[in-house]
């Protein structure tokens, strides 16, 4: 499912740490404290998994905020939730947020676009990355992290930390994408 190349990109950056976290609930204060609105967030960096799972999952995000029916308070919450294919937020933080032992994650953010009344209609702004890219790097500076130059790319230590597969098992390369969006979309089944 490579559409990577037509779709923008989606405001996510990723970051690394000198040393793995020990204390996350620490880099996550912080994060908070600095972070624009709570449509900002850290995501567990083997999460994320392309472009087009992350904007798969915040039209789904923008469908339940503008509809009423989130299960979170918060979109930041909730786009944890749909990500961690889970419908409980204990476990959508213990899947998909930051832990003691992570080296790297993703600042995102969540744009606040309408998302069209039928498929397809939703315009993606091709400069949604760009448009926050200096909120983005004030927030890796105040976290003491880098940059790094890479875009999320389904992997099995993602499959794995989000419990679509066991220890042991393994899904081909090239299903890994589909496996990652149809763990999303069970989030409310």
């Amino acid at each position: 499912m490579d559409q990577s190349s037509s779709i923008p990109w989606f405001p996510a950056w990723g970051i690394g740490f000198e040393e793995a976290m020990i204390e996350p609930s620490e880099v996550v204060a912080l994060f908070r404290e600095w972070r624009p609105s709570e449509r900002w967030l850290l995501l567990a960096y083997d999460a994320a998994c392309s472009e087009f799972r992350l904007w798969t999952a915040w039209a789904a995000l923008r469908r339940l905020e503008e509809s009423g029916r989130m299960v979170a308070r918060t979109c930041d919450a909730e786009f944890l939730r749909l990500i961690s294919g889970t419908h409980q937020l204990s476990s959508a933080f213990e899947r998909a947020g930051i832990s003691s032992g992570d080296q790297s994650a993703w600042i995102i953010h969540l744009p606040e676009t309408v998302v069209g009344e039928e498929f397809g209609q939703t315009k993606i702004s091709r400069t949604s990355y760009l448009d926050d890219e200096i909120e983005a790097t004030r927030l890796i500076e105040h976290l003491g992290a880098r940059l790094l130059a890479r875009r999320p790319v389904p992997s099995e230590a993602g499959l794995l930390r989000l419990g679509v597969i066991e220890i042991g098992h393994s899904i081909e390369e090239a299903r890994r994408e589909d496996a990652f969006i149809l763990h999303t979309a069970l989030a409310d089944m």
